[in-house]
């Protein structure tokens, strides 16, 4: 389908409720929708915890906070949600709507705000049930639509619009107010800039972490070997995980888990000299500020989902697992021997890089 002008593109919505990682790499989608549509204000449909961060990084104007998972809540209670929100919606008039969600959910809501203009995938990641409908009259390729990593399923909405990609790769930027905050809890830790491994110990799920004492182990390597210390992030959800690293290591650690926002971890992310941690989403956004990154990946494979952009190391254990039984617990098979290595030699890139003065390749 041939694009429209710009002219006629005066505002669009997507709808993006995932976490944290989708929504950084969906900010590139919207650059480029940008470039394409200067004119054009910008909507998105996003989990509620991330409505700060996507105005703050300008991924949106505005954004528009929805739990699509309702599971323990009355029905009654999310029927009045979802017609407050379609009702809200229908009377913004988009000219433009973007399903990335790519649910049941989403697609029921994007076929009832009703814009002229209604990209979907085809085929959807989960298939429609035979009574389902397909709401997007735009029909955008699934998967590997310009590369394998799943950024591209997130840009495929552009070649389906007849767009080109003008850059594809996501950028986010620390604001004012959050280097601030940055500089404030880097002193207060005695840390400098490029001086510290930002470190996240955490995952969504379980499965995706690997244990916090091999952690420690490589954290303690590196300090030994670099002088570098290392520096815990993550939500208030993770404090256990960082005070069992704490505890376990011998060289010192500091922690800001539970005390920096996302958009303040976007800015401490950008003044670390490299980022460590397991496949979650504060990987893609130390990618996103250009910090080079260690990933640590299990069943998921680091071509779909590993740091873009930046140099990096990415590790998983080999596959098809050797357990009979299906575990989910592939990233512990990783052993601290090789992420510490990993670890050491990204390091030693960086330095030699900026030792010479020539960007890391």
């Amino acid at each position: 389908m041939s694009s429209r002008s710009g002219n006629e593109i005066r505002s669009i919505l997507v709808i993006q409720t995932k976490y944290i990682g989708d929504v950084t790499l969906t900010s590139a989608l919207v650059r480029n929708l940008r470039l394409c549509y200067p004119q054009a204000s910008m909507t998105m449909i996003c989990a509620p915890g991330l409505k700060q961060f996507v105005v703050a990084q300008n991924i949106a104007d505005v954004a528009v906070g929805f739990e699509f998972r309702g599971r323990g809540r009355p029905l009654l209670k999310r029927l009045k949600e979802y017609y407050a929100v379609i009702s809200d919606l229908r009377g913004r008039k988009f000219d433009l709507s973007i399903d990335l969600t790519d649910t049941r959910t989403s697609r029921i809501i994007h076929h009832l705000i009703g814009s002229p203009l209604r990209v979907g995938f085809d085929p959807p990641e989960h298939p429609l049930k035979f009574w389902e409908i397909q709401p997007a009259n735009v029909l955008a390729a699934t998967f590997g639509h310009g590369g394998a990593h799943y950024l591209y399923r997130y840009l495929s909405p552009l070649g389906a619009l007849g767009l080109e990609i003008q850059d594809p790769t996501p950028r986010l930027q620390p604001t004012k107010v959050a280097q601030e905050e940055c500089a404030r809890l880097l002193s207060e830790n005695a840390l400098a800039k490029k001086s510290y491994v930002a470190v996240h110990a955490g995952a969504r799920s379980e499965g995706r972490r690997w244990p916090p004492q091999h952690f420690a182990a490589v954290i303690d390597e590196v300090y030994a070997k670099t002088g570098l210390r290392s520096l815990i992030i993550g939500g208030p959800d993770e404090k256990l995980v960082a005070q069992s690293i704490i505890e376990t290591a011998t060289s010192p650690v500091a922690t800001v888990v539970g005390k920096a926002s996302l958009e303040v971890l976007v800015a401490l992310l950008a003044e670390a000299a490299i980022f460590l941690g397991n496949d979650s989403g504060p990987m893609h956004v130390a990618a996103s500020v250009g910090t080079p990154a260690v990933g640590l990946f299990g069943l998921q494979s680091p071509a779909l989902w590993g740091p873009f952009g930046v140099p990096n190391r990415t590790l998983r254990p080999p596959m098809p697992c050797p357990s009979i039984a299906p575990c989910n617990h592939c990233v512990q098979r990783l052993q601290v021997a090789e992420v510490a290595e990993a670890t050491l030699d990204l390091i030693e890139e960086v330095q030699k890089s900026s030792r010479s003065g020539t960007p890391v390749s």
